[in-house]
């Protein structure tokens, strides 16, 4: 299938993982995709290189989604560079594993401008953008299973990812008029460098991995599947949604079975 021809998709935090998989299957799908990092400069351009190498076309673009003016800067050099925004993924997060009695209000601040004011602001930007054109756009927001389901140590994180809900389902109604969707996909445990970097005890995955319904993590490619559909024509009624990819997870009781 080729559901995006034509169309410049921006996926912010696509130097790996789920962004890294995400920015890549929509350039095979015919977009013109926007990789945005904010550190990993070579991750960017391993997606880049990968989307090359298969014919596709991509740029890359540095800016951090937490600083106001590379937000405005961003969406600037991508529709100078790509053309206006059809699709816009909002994938890049910070993650702080403080404990609340030690979370420092600098810190959730540093994750709320991140994860939050920065989403936000892209967001409108790119919104208002598609309004002034007359696209029937799409905006796809990364949730969590940790927007409902909480551990301890992530206070600031799941205070962001529950935001985001909440904007997911605001923002849908404001731009429904307009013909832009928003919908929000919810990842469970998926394996990626931040989530094993934070357990790297194989016992402890192991452990996990059991009381996961699925009986795994999931891979980042399961995630960037319902990506591409949330965002392309077969969800064209999908409005306000939050989409859980959590292999069954976010519905399973509190506590080992």
């Amino acid at each position: 299938m080729r559901r995006f021809v034509d169309r410049t998709v921006l996926v912010t935090g696509a130097s790996r993982g789920i962004g890294a998989a995400t920015a890549i299957a929509f350039a095979e799908e015919g977009a013109r995709v926007a990789i945005n990092y904010r550190a990993d400069a070579a991750g960017a351009r391993d997606t880049l290189a990968t989307i090359e190498a298969a014919g596709g076309s991509a740029a890359v673009f540095r800016a951090d989604v937490g600083v106001i003016a590379d937000v405005e800067q961003l969406a600037d050099k991508v529709r100078e560079t790509l053309g206006p925004v059809s699709i816009l993924v909002n994938n890049a997060a910070m993650m702080e594993r403080s404990p609340f009695l030690e979370l420092s209000l600098d810190d959730f601040e540093a994750v709320w401008r991140a994860n939050v004011r920065g989403v936000f602001q892209l967001s409108r930007r790119v919104a208002a953008d598609m309004v002034e054109r007359g696209e029937r756009g799409a905006i796809v927001h990364l949730s969590s299973i940790l927007a409902r389901l909480a551990v301890a140590n992530r206070t600031a994180y799941i205070a962001s990812k529950g935001a985001i809900e909440g904007l997911t389902r605001a923002m849908a109604l404001d731009l429904a008029p307009h013909g832009i969707r928003v919908n929000a996909v919810a990842p469970g445990l998926v394996a990626t460098e931040a989530l094993l970097g934070g357990m790297p005890d194989p016992e402890l995955q192991a452990a996990i991995q059991r009381h996961i319904p699925g009986g795994r993590f999931g891979r980042p490619e399961e995630v960037m599947s319902a990506i591409l559909f949330v965002a392309s024509p077969d969800a064209s009624y999908l409005n306000g949604a939050i989409v859980p990819v959590d292999a069954g997870l976010g519905a399973r009781e509190a506590g080992p079975a």
